[in-house]
This record gives C-alpha cells, sequence and structure tokens, in this order.
C-alpha cells in the first residue's frame, strides 16, 4: 500500500505545494525505485505488508508488489491512498515495514510536523515492524531544498519507541545530477 503525503499547504505553501511539483517531472522521480531501496529488497529485508509512507509515483510500491509480497500474495494489485502522512493511524491497518523515500526530510514539514509524523509511524507499524528512511544528509552541500539532516537529528526524532538499527550514508538518486546527493540510509526498529 502507498499512502501520498496530504497536500501540504496548509502546513507551508511552498510554490503551490507538493501538488506543482508534480506538475513536471520532479528531480526525484527517477522511472525506478532507488537502488539503496533495491538492495533491501534483495536482502529480504522489506517483508510482510509495506506501506511507502510518501510514495510519489509508486516505484517502491511497484517493486515490492513485483517481488511477492503481501499485494500479490492477495491477488491484489498496489493500492495507492491519498493520506495524510501525520495521521496514518486513520487507515485503520497495521503494517509489517514502512518505506519512506524523501518524506520526513521535506522542507514543508515543520519540527512538529515530523514529531507527528513518527508518532503517526508508530501507529501503523506492528512492533518489531521496521522502518526504512531514505533523507537528505547534513553532507550533501548547498542550502537549497530539502532539509539535511544529521545523525544526531534522526536519533532525537527517532528516541521514543524506537530503536535505531543504523544510519549509513548513501546516495538518493536524482535526475538533474548523475552523481545523486548524499543521504542517509536508516533503519529503525518499533519498540
Amino acid at each position: 500500500m502507498a499512502a501520498s503525503p496530504a497536500d501540504p499547504r496548509p502546513v507551508n505553501d511552498h510554490a503551490g505545494g507538493f501538488d506543482a511539483m508534480y506538475a513536471g517531472r520532479p528531480p526525484w522521480d527517477i522511472g525506478r525505485p532507488q537502488a539503496a531501496l533495491v538492495a533491501l529488497a534483495d536482502a529480504g529485508l522489506i517483508r510482510g505488508r509495506v506501506l511507502d509512507a510518501g510514495c510519489g509515483t509508486g516505484e517502491h510500491v511497484l517493486m515490492c508488489a513485483d517481488r511477492g509480497l503481501e499485494a500479490r500474495a492477495r491477488g491484489l494489485t498496489a493500492r495507492f491512498i491519498r493520506q495524510d502522512a501525520r495521521r496514518l493511524s486513520e487507515l485503520g491497518e497495521i503494517f509489517d515495514t514502512v518505506l519512506d523515500c524523501g518524506l520526513f526530510h521535506l522542507s514543508v514539514f515543520t519540527e512538529e510536523d515530523r514529531a507527528s509524523y513518527v508518532a503517526s509511524l508508530r501507529s501503523v507499524l506492528r512492533r518489531g515492524g521496521r522502518y526504512f528512511m531514505l533523507c537528505f544528509s547534513d553532507r550533501e552541500p548547498g542550502i537549497g531544498g530539502p532539509l539535511r539532516l544529521s545523525q544526531d537529528q534522526i536519533r532525537r526524532a527517532f528516541a521514543d519507541g524506537w530503536q535505531i538499527d543504523s544510519i549509513e550514508p548513501t546516495t538518493l538518486e536524482i535526475t538533474t545530477d548523475p552523481a545523486g546527493v548524499r543521504a542517509w540510509l536508516v533503519t529503525a526498529t518499533r519498540n
């Protein structure tokens, strides 16, 4: 299942909100899943019922369904639902794995929004479930675009009710730079 972020304009209207970003081809729409998340899937770490929070064009949801995770086992295709990521409990469902490719670092989220999002994740992820996040790193130069997160910021955000298993440097692939951007691949387990 994929949940796209709700229209963030009530939070902060950056040039027309998220919908405006998809009027053309946004730089994160690479036409395939991110290599870092493919590696997790290849290693068998993405399991069971999967929620892709902030799914964008759905590449990771489709990757999961293609690999025979819950969607295929139930004879279903992937579902796409527009839901406020800060209120995932309203879905009324529990997941084994949550993927986040570029949602947590959005500049339209305030610190309070991020805290609400983390609480929302806990509400839909089963105890012992895994959360995998790909986000901009503070190692990426420049100031434009998404928030660049430090390992300390990530650890603080997930301090209550989570175990951070790893924060590894990786690359977030984008269409505007063949080298991509410096990112973190975060693995966390819900306590």
